[in-house]
C-alpha cells in the first residue's frame, strides 16, 4: 500500500471557496433574521387574514341564521 496522496492546491481552493460560501450563507440568514425581527417586532403577524378573524382551532359553534 503506498502512502496517501497530498492535497493539491486546486483542493485546497475548492475547500477555501466551499467555506466561503458558506459564511456568505449564513451571514445572508442573519441579515434575513434581522429584518424580519425589525418589520415585526413584537413577534406578531400583521397579516392576518380578515375571514379568520374570530375562528379558533376545534369544533366551531353552529351559526343558525
Amino acid at each position: 500500500m503506498g502512502k496517501p496522496s497530498r492535497a493539491t492546491q486546486a483542493k485546497r481552493e475548492r475547500e477555501r471557496a466551499k467555506q466561503e460560501k458558506q459564511q456568505e450563507k449564513r451571514e445572508a440568514r442573519n441579515v434575513r433574521k434581522e429584518t424580519k425581527r425589525q418589520d415585526d417586532p413584537d413577534g406578531s403577524n400583521s397579516q392576518i387574514d380578515p375571514d379568520l378573524i374570530g375562528i379558533y382551532p376545534g369544533p366551531q359553534p353552529i351559526n343558525n341564521g
